[in-house]
C-alpha cells in the first residue's frame, strides 16, 4: 500500500511532481478546499477501472435529486493503456470521508497536487 504524497503548488517557479506506482490498494490524504487534483496516467498494456472509496461515505442530500449513495465509492472509470484523467478532488469530495483507498490501479502513475 502506496500512500500518494501531494506536490504544493504554492509559490513562483518549478517543482518536482511526486509520482506514486500505485498498488491493488492505495491512498492519499484529502483536504477540501486547496484545489486538490488526482492525476492517474494507466502505464500498463491494458485499461483499469479504478474505484476512489473514502470509508466514511454513506449517503448524501442533493437537491433535485434526493439521496445519492456515495458508499461504494467514486468510480473513475475505464482508463485506456498510455492514457490519463484528472479529478479535481472537490467535486467528488463527498465520496473522500474518512480513510481513502484507491483501488483497481495496480501499474497506474499518481500524481496529486494542492494548493
Amino acid at each position: 500500500m502506496a500512500t500518494i504524497t501531494p506536490t504544493l503548488m504554492t509559490g513562483s517557479g518549478k517543482r518536482t511532481l511526486a509520482m506514486t506506482t500505485l498498488s491493488s490498494s492505495d491512498t492519499f490524504a484529502f483536504a477540501p478546499h486547496v484545489n486538490m487534483i488526482l492525476s492517474l496516467r494507466n502505464a500498463t498494456a491494458g485499461a483499469l477501472t479504478p474505484v476512489i472509496d473514502g470509508a466514511g461515505g454513506t449517503t448524501v442530500g442533493v437537491s433535485g435529486v434526493g439521496n445519492v449513495d456515495v458508499s461504494a465509492g467514486y468510480a473513475v472509470g475505464s482508463i485506456a493503456a498510455g492514457a490519463a484523467v484528472t479529478i479535481p478532488l472537490d467535486s467528488i469530495a463527498q465520496y473522500l470521508q474518512g480513510t481513502i483507498a484507491l483501488t483497481g490501479g495496480t501499474g497506474i502513475i499518481a500524481t496529486l497536487t494542492r494548493s
